[in-house]
């Protein structure tokens, strides 16, 4: 189901939550030049598809934070709705688990198509382009080895995928994942940015870094590493 369009800069923000696990997927587009991209297209990319061509958009790219299944189910859907190819930016030390279908049979799906395979490998330090506004990645292990997340300093916004929620923090009990790593990918790329920046989460509401940095208890130390995580 989408939400209703949220303003960043002159770029339209169009947020679905989608799958069996809740996935946050953000439809990211530019009313000016119809260019749009998509962020972590969880699943029923149909819809996503629908959703942009409606406002007359063209889907030029789909950013992946990382290849854990819930993040690109809907690609497949997606690229079959529009007649031109649609890249694919994934980090390459999550290419493994892209190629595992992103953990899906771990979950009990067996069906499941992970579309075309990501040809634009993103790095740290690399930017991509939206309209006029640019995005650095910053490379964010913890979760998965090569997750991501696409920081925009002049906008005030960073896409985090599952690095980092609303009072909480990703998992680690996964394949790749690694509690200190984790920690650290957040002391060093989320929490030096400024306090009202926005974080666009993989999971749950949006939040804000001073918001985390003040209240989050996994930042603040009130808890500690679970089995869970």
């Amino acid at each position: 189901m989408a939400s209703d369009i949220l303003k960043l800069g002159n770029l339209d923000v169009i947020t679905f939550e989608l799958g069996l696990a809740m996935t946050n997927t953000y439809l990211v587009g530019d009313p000016d030049t119809k260019s749009a991209i998509v962020i972590d297209p969880a699943w029923d990319g149909e819809q996503i598809a629908r959703a942009a061509l409606d406002r007359n958009w063209q889907i030029n790219a789909i950013w992946l934070t990382h290849a854990h299944f819930d993040h690109f189910g809907g690609v497949s859907g997606i690229v079959k709705s529009f007649d031109t190819p649609i890249p694919v930016a994934l980090h390459t030390l999550d290419l493994p688990l892209w190629q595992a279908f992103g953990g899906a049979a771990y979950f009990g799906i067996t069906d499941f198509n992970p579309g075309p395979e990501p040809t634009i490998d993103v790095e740290a330090g690399m930017e991509l382009t939206l309209g006029q506004y640019r995005f650095e990645v910053r490379h964010t292990p913890g979760h998965s080895p090569g997750h991501v997340i696409y920081v925009s300093e002049e906008l005030g916004a960073a896409f985090c995928g599952d690095l980092i929620f609303s009072g909480s923090v990703g998992r680690t009990d996964l394949e790749g994942g690694d509690w200190n790593t984790l920690l650290k990918s957040i002391r060093e790329e989320i929490l030096v940015l400024p306090d009202e920046s926005r974080l666009f989460t993989g999971h749950g509401p949006p939040t804000t870094v001073g918001k985390e940095r003040r209240s989050n208890p996994f930042i603040t130390g009130e808890i500690q590493k679970s089995d869970f995580f």
